[in-house]
């Protein structure tokens, strides 16, 4: 069989350490606005999620009505974040360089906020033209919901079950596994916390690595593990 069609990365905490970025943001409205939470937490609970999802299930929970003006105010802080000091996760380029199968990106961020991140570690020509938004295929449509990890396959011709994602959050593992396809989880970005791995082992994902380093290693065991069953 030859391994795997596709493979399949987040962006945010997966080729980008931006998800710590989006924790000391998000942390600091939420807690001006009644709802103390600090980046940690924020890492732990709601990593892989849209805004506007954290912002909803925070006030389900809690019972706080949230301005809506705190959308704004978030993407606006963040971009400018991200621009500034977003860094590439140590050893992705490296680890692409030795990939032999076809690669995309999947990620519930905004195509104008990719673009800028990608281009500023000097990913985007890696990765273009196949780099995708969910929020691009509509608002209710994001991650952990299934539908860009099958909208990427789909560009591909890849059968999902030939397919293998790499994910730091618990919501990204959920959408791959509900597409039907295996995940390597990644615990190596600056927002990572003491019971990550066990997380995301327990949403679905088959093993986790911490250095990108060790993927394509791992992509190959996984291969030569699902033709010998």
């Amino acid at each position: 069989m030859n391994g795997f069609d596709l493979i399949i990365f987040d962006c945010d905490g997966v080729l980008v350490d931006s998800e710590i970025i989006a924790a000391e943001v998000e942390s600091g409205l939420l807690t001006e606005a009644g709802y103390p939470i600090g980046v940690e937490e924020m890492g732990e609970r709601f990593a892989g999620m849209t805004w506007h999802n954290i912002l909803l299930t925070i006030e389900r929970e809690a019972s706080i009505p949230l301005s809506a003006s705190l959308l704004d105010k978030s993407e606006k802080l963040l971009d400018a974040r991200l621009a500034r000091d977003v860094q590439v996760i140590d050893g992705v380029k490296a680890m692409l360089s030795r990939l032999r199968k076809p690669y995309c990106i999947c990620s519930n961020s905004a195509s104008h906020r990719l673009d800028m991140m990608l281009g500023k570690v000097g990913l985007r020509e890696i990765f273009t033209p196949h780099i995708y938004s969910a929020k691009d295929l509509g608002p209710d449509r994001v991650k952990p919901k299934p539908d860009i990890f099958l909208h990427g396959a789909k560009q591909f011709g890849a059968d999902p079950a030939r397919t293998l994602v790499v994910e730091d959050s618990v919501h990204g593992i959920a959408g791959a596994r509900a597409a039907g396809m295996r995940v390597v989880g990644f615990t190596g970005a600056s927002h990572t916390y003491p019971s990550h791995a066990d997380r995301l082992t327990e949403a679905g994902a088959e093993t986790v690595i911490s250095r990108m380093s060790e993927l394509p290693d791992v992509i190959a065991a996984l291969a030569e593990w699902s033709e010998a069953i």
